[in-house]
């Protein structure tokens, strides 16, 4: 399966269901009370994070989806807190505010990453269901996606009533359900439970086997369009009528804290899918998101760079020969991590200690290095007949194993011009003896301000001099 980054910013999300805030209170610890057998924690910070289903929206907002928020919370400063972490990166939110009840808090105690004690303030919410669905009907319009966060707070009781208004405009719906009672999702396009709130439905599963019958058979009874477990170390599990089960495996390379995997789950799901992306390869994107947020502390998000990142390394293209789409995004992911791009070219037709030298000089500059190799009709253009004595193939692979070289391109033209102006690096270097404004792009490379280098070549090490020596010995 072939993974590329969606165009999230064309995605239009709607997540319904229960919001939370999640508060952390960090200090050190270095005593034991004397009133208990406890630690003692001096609070130093404290710091609220959007949970529940607001941590869904928000994640699908670091996606650079559109989202828009509907659930319910109190009258209190938790709620103002909620809606200015979430108003603050671009979630429109509609609360229905309940005056007499709070809004849910999870407060966490930690210290030196570690969570001490978690507490509680919580009462099921007296919703008016109705005018929450009246909300959401209103918010249909334009929408690609609408997700049911489900925690079993009580926002959401009418599941039905939602499910059929996005059925009626032709939009999915995504459940993270809760409960032992998934009767009330019928008729959604997907739902997302973990291993155990399935088997808690189906009964304990033996083998893979036994999970794929039994969801088969939930997937029927429900009227579902599709079913994913998602299965902890195991991985994931998608299950859909008259296809073959897709089992992908866990993608973390290290589990520092599980919270809030779900929601990052369905997040990338849904703004995957609002994006235009099919369920599998969405399914996939949101196993390499969920490996992400487990090696992070707490609730939070993931962002495009890093799930880009992670979309590379699968695809084998964090180094090596690529496409021009493929170095694009390679590029922009750098970017984004704030690393200097530098741009060098050739026909390096038999590489040469030369070449490597100066290939090691020109990583130097900068963070990443691109060389761009003129392709067989070109060099036998530049270099004239019986040239090049390597295929392009051949050549880039060769350069794709120097420890110097980050990516290979090639292009066809006689020279890079084209690829400058679409990497734009932020260097461009050229070995030589001749001066930066004779250096074939540095025009385009200045015009949007970056450098043009000019480094000296390897005495005595050419590939004309080598194929002479060749031939003459011959």
């Amino acid at each position: 399966m072939k993974l590329s980054m969606p165009r999230y910013d064309q995605a239009a999300v709607l997540v319904v269901g229960d919001v939370m805030l999640d508060r952390y209170w960090h200090g050190d610890t270095s005593r034991i009370s004397p009133e208990a057998p406890v630690p003692v924690v001096k609070v130093g910070q404290i710091e609220d994070r959007p949970g529940g289903a607001a941590n869904v929206a928000l994640n699908v907002a670091a996606l650079g989806a559109r989202v828009t928020l509907v659930g319910v919370t109190g009258v209190d400063e938790a709620a103002d807190s909620l809606a200015a972490s979430l108003a603050a990166v671009g979630v429109k939110t509609h609360f229905q505010q309940i005056e007499e009840q709070p809004t849910i808090v999870k407060l966490r105690v930690m210290s030196r990453h570690q969570q001490l004690l978690r507490m509680d303030f919580e009462e099921p919410f007296d919703t008016d269901a109705e005018a929450l669905a009246d909300d959401v009907r209103g918010l249909l319009g334009g929408i690609n996606v609408l997700v049911l966060s489900d925690y079993g707070k009580g926002a959401l009781k009418n599941h039905q009533a939602l499910i059929q208004a996005a059925r009626a405009h032709n939009i999915p719906v995504l459940a993270d359900p809760k409960g032992k009672d998934f009767s009330i999702y019928r008729g959604a396009s997907l739902i997302t439970p973990n291993l155990s709130e399935f088997e808690a439905i189906v009964g304990r599963c033996e083998d893979e086997s036994e999970l794929v019958a039994r969801g088969a058979s939930l997937m029927r009874e429900l009227d579902l369009g599709a079913l994913l477990v998602t299965r902890g170390e195991h991985g994931m599990t998608l299950l859909r009528p008259a296809h073959a089960p897709l089992h992908l495996p866990a993608r973390a390379r290290e589990v520092f804290d599980v919270t809030g995997a779900g929601d990052t789950v369905i997040s990338t799901l849904a703004a995957s899918l609002a994006a235009g992306v099919e369920l599998p390869e969405a399914v996939a994107l949101a196993n390499l998101a969920a490996g992400i947020v487990v090696g992070k502390l707490g609730t939070a998000a993931i962002s495009v760079p890093e799930l880009r990142r992670a979309v590379q390394r699968e695809e084998g293209s964090e180094r090596g020969v690529l496409g021009l789409e493929q170095l694009l995004a390679a590029v922009e992911d750098a970017r984004a991590h704030g690393e200097k791009i530098v741009f060098t070219n050739g026909c390096f037709d038999i590489l040469h200690a030369g070449h490597v030298t100066y290939l090691e000089q020109a990583a130097a500059q900068g963070d990443r290095l691109i060389v761009a190799v003129n392709d067989d009709a070109s060099v036998s253009r530049l270099k004239g007949p019986g040239r090049p004595i390597n295929a392009v193939e051949r050549r880039m692979a060769v350069l794709a194993g120097l420890s110097s070289v980050d990516w290979v391109v090639s292009f066809s033209e006689g020279t890079p011009e084209r690829l400058l102006k679409q990497v734009q690096p932020d260097v461009l270097v050229k070995g030589g003896d001749y001066g930066v404004d004779q250096v074939v792009g540095a025009d385009i490379v200045n015009a949007y301000g970056g450098e043009v280098r000019v480094l000296g070549l390897v005495e005595n090490s050419s590939t004309t001099a080598i194929v002479e020596k060749i031939r003459t010995r011959n």
